[in-house]
Parts: structure tokens; sequence; C-alpha cells
């Protein structure tokens, strides 16, 4: 039963849609829900990677499209990770000792430093996005890079990690995703985008090269493990908004690897 509710607890965190809640949430539950959020959110971000390529077809501008696929992500997972992102930056970024970075995030405004993330981050998940969108078969690899960047939270969820706090998201979840399961979704992942790589090549006669998605998978990892090192270093651990930081400065390392020729 804990695989049913773990589903249930990953949809209804990662995404903005009705569903039934969990009946209970363990340590089991929580394991399944950071390991799998990245596939209970692709059915949602294949949704929106289409539209955002209809978008392009119908010929609006790249980057008009790029933004609205951003968008309507955001839309669709409450900006969460988005918020995230904004809190964390303003709690490392305020250069204050650990408890009071963490009572800066608590408080959830956004400062100087959160706004700065937010335009660049998201920005430049738009630019790559629209790049793709217009590129054959590009839509599918937004919609798995989308995707792939919930990853993130298996790896900030796994082995030794921390929490932060004693309460909260990041204790509730903290080292409940064993290493070895980790290593298996991201070795299935990169053989899974090298696949379609090879598909999308000869199918649809897409021009994204097997190595670029094989650095988005070492760029993105790259991101996630500086975003959760730099936490545990400044803070002591994770917290829920340490996770949305790391998904999506993971989706965009997935996304600035794609866009190597």
């Amino acid at each position: 039963m804990a695989v049913v509710d773990g589903l249930r607890l990953a949809w209804g965190t990662l995404t903005a849609l009705p569903g039934p809640p969990p009946r209970t949430v363990d340590r089991a539950v929580a394991r399944v829900a950071m390991s799998t959020g990245w596939l209970v959110v692709l059915p949602v971000m294949v949704a929106i990677a289409a539209a955002g390529w209809g978008l392009v077809v119908l010929g609006v501008p790249t980057l008009a499209a790029g933004l609205v696929t951003i968008g309507l992500v955001q839309l669709m997972t409450r900006a969460i990770h988005a918020d995230g992102l904004a809190d964390t930056a303003d709690g490392l970024g305020s250069g204050r000792p650990a408890g009071q970075a963490l009572e800066i995030m608590r408080r959830g405004d956004v400062g100087p430093m959160g706004a700065v993330a937010l335009v660049l981050v998201l920005g430049l998940q738009a630019v790559l996005v629209g790049d793709l969108l217009a590129r054959p078969g590009g839509w599918l690899f937004v919609a798995l890079a989308l995707g792939v960047g919930r990853l993130a939270l298996a790896s900030a969820c796994s082995g030794p990690i921390p929490s932060a706090r004693p309460d909260g998201l990041g204790a509730a979840v903290a080292g409940s995703v064993p290493p070895w399961l980790v290593t298996v979704l991201h070795l299935g992942l990169f053989l899974g985008g090298l696949v379609l790589a090879e598909v999308v090549g000869s199918v649809l006669g897409g021009d994204i090269p097997r190595h670029a998605w094989a650095w988005g998978m070492v760029i993105g990892l790259m991101a996630t493990s500086a975003t959760v090192g730099l936490a545990v270093r400044k803070l002591g651990g994770i917290t829920g908004d340490v996770l949305g930081a790391a998904v999506e400065l993971m989706t965009l390392g997935v996304l600035l690897g794609l866009a190597i020729r």
C-alpha cells in the first residue's frame, strides 16, 4: 500500500491537479513519493510540451512559446519549486548563520537574491525550451527534461543527507531514498534518453545528438549536487525549499546539456 500512497503523495505535492490524498505518510511512503516524482509529473509535462510545440507550429516566436511553456509548468505545479528556489537563494545569499538563514527562508517573502534567481533560472529555462520546441521532435525532450528535473528530489533525499530542521518537509523525507535506488534511476533515465534521441533522429529526423542528453544528465546531476552540498554546509541539511531549488536547477542543467550541438 506504500506504493499507492506514495504515488498519491507525489501527485498531490508536485501537481496542482486534484487527486485522492494518501491514507498515511511514513518513511516508506516518502521513499516512493521522492523516487517516483519524475514519473508522476511526466504525463503533465508531455501535455505542456505538446502545447508549447503547437504554439511554435502556429507561428508563435520560439521565445514566447518557451515562456508560455515554463509558465504552464509553474501553473500546473503551483510554482512550488520556484518558491523554493527563491527562498533558498535568499537564505543562502544572506550570508547569515544557519539559524537566521533558515528563518529568512521560512518567512516566504521574496528578496533581491530570490528575485534575481527566479528571473535568471526560469528565464534561461524558457529560452532553452523555446529552442528545443523549434527542433524536430524537440518537444519530447522538453517533456523528458521537465520530468527528469524532479529526479533531484530522489538525489537530495538519499543516504546520509540530513534535514536542516526537526520539522517540515525536509525532516519527513531526508534520507528516505537509498543511494542504490538513486543510481538505478539515473542510469535508467540516462539510457532512456539515449534511446529517445536515436528514435527521434531516425523517425522524425531530429537533430538532438545522444551526447547532448548525456551532457544534460551530467550537468543536471552536478547542479543538484552543488545545491544540496551548499545547503548542507551552510544550513546543516535540506529543507523543502532546498528540494524545490534543486528541482529547478537540475531542470536547467538538463536543458543546458540538450542545447549542446
